[in-house]
């Protein structure tokens, strides 16, 4: 059963990215490449096109996780932390719901406040079922609702380079920052130059 969805996964990624490829601008195998909108904490719309330009940190939660994506949110912030001030003017942090039914506008901001996000380099996002099912595809994050609300999830971060090409992934999650992916978003940085 893991088998299949992998490959579902990674067959329904490809075609999304190949037939989006056709919009032009973008590498073929770029994330940016999905058109859904989103909403920011604020309210605000856009694409994810519009982040190109700098690293993104990427990954998938919901606001009324009690356990992991908390863990989520403090191994993101561990990975901020092992950055160099001007470092961290350059990369993202883009976490996007999975569960856009109860994680509006508001719901994202309590959580931006709550945990002290910085929104100059921070943005907790939703969209729709359909598009979290396209964005989860691309970064290979597996997911599924639960008669109860709850989610079963992956729990990872995801490396984004400039034009929003995957280039590296942890699962490790807590206070302390996974050195290698750390590494990986540095790399990510000298790349993207100033």
């Amino acid at each position: 059963m893991t088998f299949f969805r992998n490959t579902l996964s990674a067959l329904l990624g490809g075609l999304l990215l190949a037939t989006a490829a056709a919009a032009g601008g973008l590498p073929g195998d770029s994330v940016y490449q999905l058109t859904a909108g989103f909403t920011d904490q604020d309210g605000h719309d856009f694409h994810l096109a519009d982040r190109v330009g700098k690293p993104q940190v990427v990954s998938l939660f919901y606001t009324s996780c009690r356990y992991v994506c908390p863990l989520i949110i403090d191994s993101a912030k561990a990975v901020e932390r092992s950055l160099e001030p001007a470092q961290r003017d350059r990369v993202a942090f883009l976490i996007v719901s999975m569960d856009p039914a109860r994680d509006d506008p508001a719901a994202l901001r309590g959580i931006v406040d709550k945990r002290s996000l910085d929104t100059r380099r921070w943005t907790l996002a939703r969209t729709d079922k359909a598009a979290v099912r396209q964005l989860a595809a691309l970064l290979d994050v597996r997911y599924r609702e639960l008669a109860d609300g709850e989610f079963n999830h992956t729990s990872a971060l995801v490396l984004l380079d400039a034009q929003g090409r995957r280039l590296a992934r942890t699962e490790r999650l807590g206070g302390a920052a996974d050195a290698e992916f750390v590494d990986a978003v540095k790399a990510a940085l000298n790349a993207a130059g100033d």
